[in-house]
């Protein structure tokens, strides 16, 4: 099969040696000459992308994102220095199984995660969710791994709380199980049973439930169930890359490609190094598992270490302010109109960074929000700002614009308020 199942802590740790060393000295895992510096043109481009703008060459038309960071836009931008590092990664061959682990290692010890935790590189948060349950379910057993979404032989419930039910619970579906939909902690006591595989949680939908984030995973411990919680986009704050670690959840799910500005393709699966490298052995590189489709490359895997590295350095405060400082621009331009009105807010979960509201009356301006974001779609530049989040308003976040954006925003958006006024 080609395939090491044979899975323990010692074996996961042990497999480190000279490349975890290697990926504490960047100049000595890279160490042979590349024919051209990264970061420094490689020569003049010719044919496709000998423009400068390939999106342009396309006839796909680019945006200027206010709305922030969706996956149907491309996630987020991500900086030059995860560029250079994953043109590095690229210039190699490496074992891929051995670079996660050697990965996983130096983010557990990055994030100081608890004793016992590591992490992978997957193929986006989705990918982190269904491998990381796929490895609950089958452990390291090749027959199980092989099988899946067969369930012969394995536990096959999961518990989830309704109001915690969403489009991205398929990935968890993918594995075969059978999620057991309950309400209350009275049902949660019921629906537990010996054929419950694990208990999962959406972060952001931790206000709607009657069973909030850490009652669940005390719970799931009493009765020594695997938790897993989604927190795909719940960056900022930094601290929640830890906090659900601390909290006792075995398995949690981040986005690689949203503040942490990694590869779009790339996400984190945190948590016990057992389940990780069962997680692991249930996805690429590894052939015949349920988890072959999601292949992360060498390159997104050292892009997504970087990227890591860079966001905890930031100064998360400072960058706060200069988000507010964008907004404040924008609503100073069009809050001139008369009937404009702005106001700000930062969402509990997801994207939690200032946002603005932007509301008119539509007596004075006869436009409804919902038609103005679209003339701002159609518009050149194009721009994408949030209809229908909070009703009868437009909502925008910043932290996604590039510098000098946020002026073309305010043009846009008085030019377009102001063409509608009575």
């Amino acid at each position: 099969m080609g395939m090491e199942l044979k899975w323990t802590r010692r074996s996961f740790m042990g497999s480190l040696g000279a490349l975890t060393a290697a990926m504490s000295n960047p100049r000595k895992l890279f160490s042979s000459a590349p024919p051209h510096r990264a970061g420094q043109p490689a020569g003049q481009i010719t044919g496709f992308g000998s423009t400068g703008n390939v999106y342009d060459e396309l006839g796909v038309t680019t945006v200027i994102n206010g709305q922030g960071t969706m996956t149907y836009l491309g996630g987020s931008l991500m900086r030059p220095e995860v560029e250079a590092v994953m043109a590095l990664g690229a210039q190699h061959f490496v074992k891929i199984a051995d670079l996660e682990v050697a990965v996983g290692k130096r983010i557990a010890e990055m994030l100081k995660l608890p004793s016992g935790y590591t992490a992978m590189v997957t193929a986006g948060a989705a990918a982190a969710m269904e491998s990381g349950l796929a490895g609950i379910l089958t452990g390291d057993n090749p027959k199980f791994i092989q099988q899946i979404p067969d369930l012969t032989g394995m536990k096959s419930e999961v518990i989830i709380q309704k109001t915690h039910r969403n489009p991205f619970d398929h990935q968890l579906r993918n594995t075969g199980i059978k999620l057991v939909v309950i309400e209350t902690r009275d049902e949660l006591q019921k629906a537990i049973n010996p054929n419950t595989a694990m208990m999962h949680f959406s972060n952001f939908a931790n206000a709607d439930g009657q069973i909030k984030v850490d009652e669940w995973v005390k719970v799931a411990k009493e009765h020594k169930i695997p938790t897993f919680i989604d927190a795909a986009a719940d960056t900022p704050p930094v601290s929640h890359l830890w906090d659900y670690a601390n909290l006792g959840y075995d398995l949690i799910a981040f986005s690689g490609g949203k503040a942490m500005r990694g590869p779009q393709c790339a996400g984190l699966l945190l948590g016990r190094e057992d389940l990780v490298g069962y997680a692991l052995l249930n996805n690429c590189p590894y052939e015949d598992t349920i988890g072959r489709s999601q292949k992360v490359g060498k390159e997104e895997i050292v892009g997504m270490l970087k990227a890591l590295e860079l966001y905890l350095a930031e100064d998360h405060d400072a960058q706060n302010k200069e988000w507010q400082q964008r907004l404040e621009l924008i609503s100073a331009k069009i809050s001139t109109l008369p009937g404009v009105t702005t106001s700000y807010f930062v969402p509990d979960m997801a994207n939690h960074v200032p946002h603005m509201e932007i509301k008119w009356d539509q007596q004075k301006i006869k436009i409804s929000p919902k038609e103005a974001n679209e003339e701002l779609r159609k518009g050149k530049p194009s721009i994408v700002l949030a209809a229908g989040e909070r009703r009868g308003s437009l909502s925008m976040s910043s932290f996604m614009l590039k510098p000098g954006e946020e002026s073309i925003i305010a043009e846009q958006l008085y030019t377009v308020l102001k063409a509608h006024s009575a």
